[in-house]
Formats: C-alpha cells, structure tokens, sequence
C-alpha cells in the first residue's frame, strides 16, 4: 500500500447517507455493487496497510480478515432490537487476539459512520463473566493512580466515556472511569478520536491511525494483556 493513495473516498460516506435515508433490502441489493466497491473493498485495503504495524504492536493481534472478527456485519440481527432496520449505516475494522466464543477482549478499531470516523479502543462485557469482570476489573480497582496518569496523558488527544445498565437502560457516561464503584457498574469503555470524512480521505490517514493505536495499545494491555504489568 503506497502512503500516497486515499482509502477511503466521498463515495464511501455518500453511500452510508444514502443507506441512512433508504434502509431496505431492496435497495440494498439494487446498490450491491456499491456496497463492495466503496465499503468493502476500502476496509480490506485497510486492514492490509494497517497489519504490519499492529503486529509490531501485538504478533498475536488477528488480522485474518474475517467478518465477525476484524470487520463488523452491516446485516443488523433485528430479533432482539428495538430498531428494525435492516442494516447499520456504519462498520467497523476491529483488531485483537481472538476471544473464547461469546466472550468479547479489548480492541483497537476504527469506525466509519454516514458523518464521522472514530479511532481508539474499546472495550464491553458482562458485569460478572468474561475477560472484562475477571481480568479488566481488578487490574483497575488494584491500579487507580496509573489510570488516573492515563487519563491526564491521553486525555488532552482522545475523549472517554463508559457505558452501565440502569434501571435496564443503556446509560452513558463520559469521562474515565477510575472510581472503583464506577468499574463495578461499567460494561464497556471506549477511548477515541474522532475526525471528520475529510480526514479518512486523506494518504496519511493510515499513519494517523498507526500513531492512535500506539498511543492506547497500554489501555489495550491493561485490559486484555495476559502478562500486563504496570
């Protein structure tokens, strides 16, 4: 991948405005073409340029090209959702070691929606199984001041915010989480920038993803790091 070619283009959120507006199965497969051209092909040409440095960051990193593994299914599962749309108008390149099945670790990710591109990492989960509850929760609780260190660090470059389930709501709560009780509660976290289309349709792109990566690869760590050491 040379650094002086765009991935993505106009074309790749015009389409996602345009699924916005005309979410059906009909038009979808009217727009089949479109769909692999400027959403498909664009991720996989990104999950190439992208894979040497994540392997530098982690060799364990999978960078298989899967869909369910690196790239996000645009078939929305509506028999549990409120929205019953067939698709999502976004997708998402995500990278980490592989999870026992139904079980969800860190990740790195980029995200591309109809007006915005996010970078960073993130994290969900069950409160009391997974990877989140037994290995996330009490390096946090046990490692308050190098999260607090963290947060100052990170926190002029990137926005935070966690997520819990209130009175079975979806609650949203911004800022980091380094409160104990704030952990008890929390069943994702998400560390990110955020860029306008115009800077996902620029060369250095990729190499500003790379930089994002490098700096929450130690969040990654904390969180899903098998041998993670403060």
């Amino acid at each position: 991948m040379t650094e002086d070619k765009a991935i993505f283009s106009r074309e790749t959120f015009r389409f996602f405005r345009d699924l916005e507006k005309n979410n059906r199965k009909e038009w979808m497969h009217e727009n089949r073409d479109r769909y692999e051209a400027h959403i498909v092909a664009p991720f996989r040409r990104l999950l190439e340029a992208l894979t040497p440095a994540v392997k530098k960051l982690n060799p364990a990193f999978d960078t298989g090209g899967r869909t369910g593994q690196n790239f996000s299914r645009i078939n929305r599962d509506i028999r549990f959702a409120k929205d019953k749309s067939p698709y999502r108008a976004q997708m998402y390149l995500t990278l980490s070691e592989a999870a026992p099945k139904k079980l969800e670790a860190g990740q790195l990710y980029v995200g591309v929606s109809p007006d915005a591109v996010t970078a960073g990492f993130r994290i969900y989960g069950e409160r009391r199984k997974g990877p989140l509850a037994e290995i996330t929760r009490p390096r946090a609780v046990a490692n308050v001041s190098w999260l607090d260190a963290q947060a100052r660090s990170l926190g002029r470059n990137y926005e935070s915010y966690w997520h819990a389930t209130e009175k079975g709501e979806w609650v949203k709560h911004e800022g980091w989480p380094v409160d104990g009780k704030d952990w008890e509660r929390l069943q994702a976290w998400i560390v990110r920038r955020k860029m306008k289309p115009a800077e996902a349709a620029k060369p250095q792109f990729v190499k500003e993803v790379e930089t994002t990566f490098n700096d929450l690869m130690p969040l990654w760590r904390m969180t899903s790091g098998k041998d993670w050491n403060p």
